[in-house]
């Protein structure tokens, strides 16, 4: 449908998207980064993100919906009306992707299950994302971010013992499952590259989540031992790597976990005789004496302020960051993280969203177009379908 050429390595691939809310469309949305095109296929009433939140200024473009959708291409249709479907039929027939999320079995009830879609185009790649599998017996549960938050145990690694479960405070399965579809139909586009097949992918956000929470899962699988809530402790369980509070009542999170670092770090505090006390001298003494070396050193941080002690612990190569509000963090990001959006109709037109997380060397990042009003591209799209069909 591009009448340009396209940019970024994906340029060329053609995405038929009949997902919704957040993981389906997070995952083409990282494609539409590398280049991809995607045609967003909605409902008559759109995506349930285009309203989402209590602001009814951002209605039919919420912020939650921008996050994930900037540059696509947008048709309403009816699947179970004939010629909507045959209008979904044709889209699919000249796409190199499907993706979709509804609960198991629906796209083949609206025929346009996997099969019905190799009949379309044999070496199609389709992808399903779900809450629990395709053919798990689970499949007919239905799940959004926070239920897998706690069925998969992540509501249980946040906290301290004896806490009641903690949500992590964003929607982070909807974003990892995203990946992780995206990842998937990455390695189906090169197997076709070099074999000519397609894919049948099946994505999970259980399995997702749980292929995420590696580092908490495995120790487990090997020993038989669940791991141990550590609150603010980082992973290796050192009161070295933990939260503190500065003199001017904001926190910073110090990361000391080889031995080197602590020493550099007791020598820019002043506390050389940490080294040598057998309470603190190696890292299991500080693990057994947590309590100990985590006030010696709360009392130290105490001693100036949060910004302070940042920069002269990072500048001696000490991990040691303070700890931001989220409007604080993004006045860190570097120029190329944040992509800058006009969308014409909102409080603010002029808008950022993060872009895909890392930078390619030589080439500039994706520009994107605002996202699609709902079904604002139908008459470019169809007129697309009548060329490819007289052609």
């Amino acid at each position: 449908m591009n009448n340009t050429p396209g940019k970024g390595p994906l340029a060329g691939i053609r995405i038929a998207d009949f997902s919704h809310v957040m993981a389906g469309p997070y995952a083409s949305h990282l494609l539409r980064l590398m280049g991809a095109e995607v045609i967003k296929i909605e409902p008559k009433g759109g995506d349930g993100f285009r309203n989402y939140g209590a602001d009814r200024r951002y209605d039919g473009m919420s912020p939650a919906f921008i996050a994930a959708n900037a540059g696509k291409k947008s048709i309403a249709l009816d699947l179970k009306d004939n010629g909507d479907l045959g209008i979904a039929r044709d889209i699919i027939a000249r796409s190199d992707v499907v993706l979709e999320n509804f609960r198991p079995g629906v796209m083949a009830r609206l025929g346009l299950g996997y099969e019905h879609v190799c009949a379309l185009r044999s070496d199609i790649i389709y992808c399903s994302v779900s809450g629990y599998g395709q053919d798990s017996a689970l499949r007919d549960w239905p799940a959004i971010d926070n239920i897998v938050q706690a069925t998969s145990g992540m509501m249980m690694l946040s906290g301290e013992e004896g806490d009641p479960p903690v949500r992590v405070g964003f929607p982070i399965v909807d974003t990892l499952t995203g990946q992780t579809a995206a990842m998937a139909i990455l390695g189906a586009l090169m197997q076709r590259e070099r074999h000519g097949t397609g894919s049948k992918l099946d994505v999970s956000m259980l399995d997702a989540s749980l292929a995420f929470m590696t580092s908490a899962l495995t120790p487990f699988l090997v020993t038989g031992k669940p791991m141990s809530r550590m609150g603010n402790t980082g992973y290796s369980g050192l009161p070295t790597a933990s939260l503190f509070t500065a003199g001017d009542g904001r926190q910073v999170s110090l990361g000391v976990v080889q031995p080197p670092q602590f020493a550099a770090l007791a020598r820019r505090m002043g506390r050389e005789d940490w080294l040598a006390d057998p309470r603190f001298a190696t890292p299991d003494a500080r693990r057994a004496n947590f309590d100990a070396m985590h006030d010696e050193l709360s009392a130290e941080f105490r001693n100036d302020s949060a910004a302070s002690w940042e920069k002269r612990l990072s500048d001696a190569g000490i991990p040691c960051g303070m700890v931001r509000r989220v409007d604080e963090a993004a006045d860190l990001a570097s120029d190329t993280a944040l992509i800058d959006i006009a969308i014409p109709g909102l409080p603010q037109e002029n808008v950022r969203i993060p872009g895909a997380g890392y930078r390619v060397e030589g080439q500039e990042p994706m520009a994107l177009d605002a996202p699609p009003r709902i079904d604002a591209d139908r008459e470019n799209i169809l007129a697309w379908l009548a060329g490819e069909r007289a052609a």
